[in-house]
């Protein structure tokens, strides 16, 4: 059966078709900047879908016939959001942390250990269902597509079990074995990362899409160098993807390394050296094989941005307008977690980036959307062209801008998943 999604008031379709690239290249991250130039915005619009997938979008005027007829009332449409970084299976509370953190402790990457804690002694539901809230709740506040890592387990036994159930959430999941250095092996390092490496890796990269590794030389619990590269090397000759939690606490490795390995993201970016944002510029200039995953060109590494956590832990937001201007594709994620930033809402992390990192709302909507896809190498969502995912989120708002103009408002009307209404 067909819809026709008819009263549009505005459509951003990232759909070239309509003015814009969704491609993530450089070009396309500038020119979101001007005007929403990049989006495809289509005014006065509607979408036909069918099977699942868009089938036709342009002026409601010229609109095919479908079976069914749904009145937007006006509305604004965007592609459903893309999360595509999170960590929503866990068990257990930091508030008191985070109270910490708000009289003046530093954020140091330490609570996690609580969390381990949490998570290991708990059951494979409870783990489910606070796994399913969380991704209910994003579903709520227009994410159609997000990613989960495991990494509060930090044994095989949990941290496959922390995949499972992920998995039936998302086939975006993502193996962090190396996410800190539990307590046991505080003093025998090389054990833990041939655990990482092996046993676990072989447990848990039939239930992953992707490795992650916490690059971060300033934490000691996390990973230098030379353990990262080991950790990320594994995946892939286990058929992984690469993604990288690089330069969060402090310049370090964890960029350079990524683009080195041919990862499709390295998160947090909020320490960058000149070097670094070459390096990510470069990873999209340049020819098939010239990194170390071969991938073909115009599949660099994409810098995905998580402002909730530099809102939560009161440290400095990443300089979006520094990558921007080195036209290195810009993603926006959510980082939901129990410690760093326990939230799950992108329309939140829209709003912070256009008012901490000065990014505009077009900037911002595109990374949420088009560039989350791009850290997933996903042609399928992110946008609303021909054969997409019809993934839609519904503004109560005549304009997207409005997600930056009206923060803290839930906006999200209704949300379409697989070219039905969600909910």
């Amino acid at each position: 059966m067909s819809v026709l999604l008819t009263n549009i008031g505005e459509l951003v379709t990232n759909d070239p078709e309509h003015g814009g690239s969704r491609q993530a290249t450089g070009a396309a991250a500038r020119a979101v900047g001007s005007g929403g130039a990049g989006l495809g915005i289509v005014p006065g619009a509607a979408v036909v879908v069918e099977a699942g997938r868009v089938a036709w979008t342009g002026p409601a005027a010229s609109a095919p016939a479908a079976d069914v007829a749904v009145d937007l009332g006006g509305r604004c449409v965007i592609p459903g959001f893309v999360d595509s970084h999170s960590h929503t299976v866990f068990a257990g509370d930091r508030s008191a942390e985070f109270a910490a953190r708000m009289t003046g402790e530093p954020y140091t990457g330490g609570g996690i250990a609580t969390t381990v804690a949490a998570t290991r002694a708990a059951g494979e539901d409870t783990l489910r269902a606070r796994g399913q809230a969380l991704v209910r709740e994003m579903l709520a506040q227009g994410t159609t597509t997000v990613e989960i890592k495991s990494g509060y387990g930090q044994d095989v036994a949990t941290e496959a079990r922390t995949l499972r159930i992920a998995r039936e959430l998302t086939p975006e999941t993502t193996y962090l074995g190396a996410h800190t250095v539990p307590a046991e092996y505080a003093d025998d390092r090389p054990g833990y990362l041939r655990l990482v490496t092996g046993p676990m890796l072989a447990a848990c990269a039939p239930h992953a899409r992707w490795i992650d590794v916490f690059c971060e030389p300033a934490a000691p619990t996390a990973f230098d160098e030379d353990e990262s590269r080991a950790v990320l090397l594994a995946g892939i000759r286990a058929g992984l993807g690469a993604r990288v939690h690089g330069n969060q606490l402090s310049a370090g490795p964890g960029v350079r390394l990524a683009v080195e390995v041919g990862a499709a993201s390295v998160d947090h970016c909020t320490h960058l050296t000149d070097a670094d944002i070459d390096a990510l510029a470069g990873s999209w200039s340049a020819g098939p094989g010239s990194h170390g995953s071969g991938g073909p060109q115009g599949s660099g590494t994409v810098a995905t941005l998580l402002p909730a956590v530099e809102f939560s832990t009161r440290s400095p937001y990443p300089d979006a307008r520094r990558l921007l201007a080195a036209g290195v594709p810009v993603a926006l994620a959510t980082d939901c977690n129990p410690g760093s930033g326990y939230s799950s809402s992108m329309p939140f992390v829209v709003a912070l980036a256009v008012r901490e990192m000065r990014m505009s709302p077009a900037e911002a909507l595109w990374s949420a959307t088009a560039g989350g896809a791009a850290a997933l190498r996903r042609d399928d969502v992110g946008h609303l062209g021909v054969g997409a995912r019809a993934d839609l989120t519904v503004l109560d708002a005549p304009s997207h801008t409005y997600l930056a103009y009206r923060p803290g408002v839930p906006l999200v009307s209704e949300v379409w998943k697989d070219g039905a209404r969600a909910g």
